[in-house]
């Protein structure tokens, strides 16, 4: 290993962040010509890149949960010592990746260490608690951002950001195989399909299964051989299966990443809760509806506390509702029925969002340079400037 080699300082804590992460690992090698170390905490995939984690990342996912609480002393432990290794490490940039509750508590320890601090994956201060920007531009000096409408948020503190782009858009979902999965699965070339993404957490297939499922119940009644994707992931696959069992239409449960894009491609029209899943939508330009339902008392805090008009990300970035929404009440078959049947049965319809999603994509980056190399880019030059300021000579 080349000692010389600039070290950078990872945090990533999550499945996502690990993916980011390894991703932002290989365009750092790619740009220095292999001459780059890593030291910190993060993932498998990670660690194919070649980190050796302080400790398994996995003790990340408790942070910012009420169960963490018997876990407080050791997770501040953690901190500590992270914070201290870092120092020690002294690396060229510290780089943390979402987890904020964690990274963020680290990155503050270390300001002034005389290093450059980087956090990749703004707060989302424009949706809540705006006043995180202030005090992130405390300690932080730069912040890598996702969405285009992100670093003015920062900026406007003193606090320096880029917009890199969204890691979606190096994702194989334009590439996917459409008529190949309607060929696997039995499925006529024109035949209606629908996507149904009821959520990912067992808590929204609670909430949204019976509503999709009623929903489905009345478009299969209104329209001949109606088809229905539902991506799931692979812990939650045998129960959405039975329960998808009763919907009244040839309903298809698939898992993976691959084939949740291959489906995607197969889709006329989607019904899909709020999340990733509508910018995976958008990206794979397949006209949606979105919802989602919480309990009442987290909905009248939401209400009170969100900046933001829409709760789709797509609508957020194109500042105007492209994909129709329902929320709370409206989540229910009286409303999504007759708007699922408008996007199925009418292409002008259907050919308005996908222009629509067209420009969200460029929006996210996709046209341009990978986010993970606009990333590596970004954090090399700020190591550079430090290194050369470092080198001046102090003034006499």
């Amino acid at each position: 290993m080349d000692r010389d080699a600039p070290l950078i300082f990872l945090i990533a804590g999550e499945p996502s962040g690990d993916l980011i992460a390894s991703r932002l690992m290989v365009a750092l090698k790619r740009q220095t010509g292999g001459r780059v170390r890593f030291a910190g905490i993060g993932g498998p995939l990670m660690a194919e890149q070649g980190l050796e984690s302080l400790f398994p990342f996995s003790e990340l996912s408790l942070v910012g949960f009420l169960e963490v609480v018997p876990h407080v002393p050791r997770m501040l432990g953690r901190i500590r010592a992270t914070a201290r290794t870092a120092r020690r490490l002294r690396p060229a940039a510290f780089v943390s990746v979402d987890v904020p509750e964690f990274a963020l508590r680290v990155a503050r320890r270390l300001s002034g260490a005389g290093f450059p601090l980087v956090h990749y994956v703004a707060p989302t201060v424009w949706a809540y608690r705006p006043g995180r920007a202030r005090e992130v531009a405390r300690y932080l000096d730069h912040v890598l951002c996702l969405f285009p409408f992100e670093p003015p948020y920062f900026e406007a503190e003193g606090l320096d950001a880029s917009f890199v782009g969204h890691p979606l858009v190096e994702e194989p979902i334009e590439s996917a195989d459409g008529p190949g999965f309607r060929r696997r699965h039995g499925i006529e070339p024109g035949q209606r399909v629908i996507a149904a993404l009821p959520g990912s957490r067992a808590s929204e297939l609670r909430r949204h299964q019976p509503v999709f499922g009623a929903t489905v119940r009345a478009l299969a009644r209104r329209i001949e051989g109606l088809h229905v994707l539902v991506p799931t992931l692979p812990q939650h696959r045998a129960a959405v299966a039975a329960e998808t069992a009763s919907w009244s239409a040839p309903v298809t449960v698939i898992d993976g990443k691959a084939e949740k894009y291959a489906a995607f491609a197969a889709s006329d029209a989607a019904l899909t809760v709020s999340g990733t899943a509508t910018l995976e939508l958008a990206l794979a330009a397949v006209p949606m509806i979105v919802c989602y339902r919480v309990n009442p008392l987290t909905a009248a805090i939401a209400r009170r506390v969100l900046l933001v008009q829409h709760i789709a990300m797509p609508n957020i970035i194109a500042e105007r509702r492209a994909a129709p929404e329902f929320v709370q009440s409206e989540c229910a078959p009286r409303r999504l029925v007759p708007a699922m049947e408008e996007l199925l049965l009418d292409a002008g319809r259907r050919q308005e969002q996908i222009e629509s999603f067209g420009e969200i994509a460029a929006r996210l980056g996709r046209g341009g340079p990978p986010p993970s190399e606009r990333a590596a880019q970004a954090i090399l030059n700020l190591a550079e400037r430090r290194a050369d300021h470092a080198r001046r000579p102090a003034a006499s």
